[in-house]
């Protein structure tokens, strides 16, 4: 069996964020490949950490997340660079 997790680089990371399906906003802290099966079966998952402003860290899918609105919207999601 192989890792229970994986960090990703982002783009994002250490900047404002906002999870789509939400609405919050805060910091993206990580995005971590995950294994999120509790049976024999893989199932890997992006997730994205986002501490809000609370100083509690909450996940969401990593393509839930965008940019805060006053930050500039300059980057590119890892799905849009994969199939360019």
């Amino acid at each position: 069996m192989s890792d229970q997790y994986e960090y990703i680089p982002h783009s994002l990371l250490s900047r404002r964020v906002r999870d789509l399906a939400s609405g919050t906003e805060g910091v993206l802290m990580a995005v971590i490949n995950e294994n999120v099966s509790d049976t024999g079966i893989e199932r890997w998952v992006e997730l994205a950490y986002i501490r809000g402003a609370s100083g509690r860290e909450f996940t969401t899918a990593a393509t839930n997340i965008e940019p805060a609105p006053d930050q500039p919207r300059t980057v590119t999601s890892r799905r849009d660079q994969r199939s360019a």
